[in-house]
């Protein structure tokens, strides 16, 4: 019993000392932030900023491998697919395939279900999926 626990807790304790490179925050220009309605603003806020922002606000267990590895993962390719956070030094091809996408993606996947899991209030409403398909279709024709 003692080995066993001994070979469970040396390579835990081991790995907690390789960490991921991805920043919670990021220092940006304001500037670049992307501009919609109040409404809108407060719901990407509670339920996206997380992972597509450089604001990020990291939970206590989040400094903890093997769940460090993972939510450092998560938010590296979140900000890969649309940062809202440099929003406006994204070219115009890139903006309509991130808006265009939106509808989609928040019927079909987002935020994550392992995201919500432990952020149950990022859940999105179907008010708030509809408020931002409104927005993202008003966006489109405007782009």
């Amino acid at each position: 019993m003692k080995k066993t626990l001994l070979w469970i807790f040396v390579p835990s304790l081991l790995i907690q000392s390789i960490q991921m490179d991805v920043p919670a925050t990021i220092s940006t220009d304001n500037s670049n932030e992307i501009n919609a309605p109040k409404e809108v603003m407060e719901i990407l806020n509670h339920s996206c900023y997380d992972c597509h922002s450089n604001s990020i606000v990291y939970p206590w267990y989040s400094h903890i491998a093997p769940l460090s590895w993972y939510i450092e993962n998560h938010v590296a390719d979140g900000r890969v697919v649309v940062n809202f956070s440099i929003w406006k030094s994204y070219d115009k091809k890139k903006r309509l395939k991130v808006i265009e996408n939106l509808p989609d993606s928040l019927h079909i996947r987002m935020p994550l279900p392992d995201y919500l899991w432990t952020h149950p209030e990022a859940k999105l409403s179907p008010n708030d999926k509809k408020i931002l398909t409104k927005w993202a279709e008003k966006l489109v024709t405007s782009l």
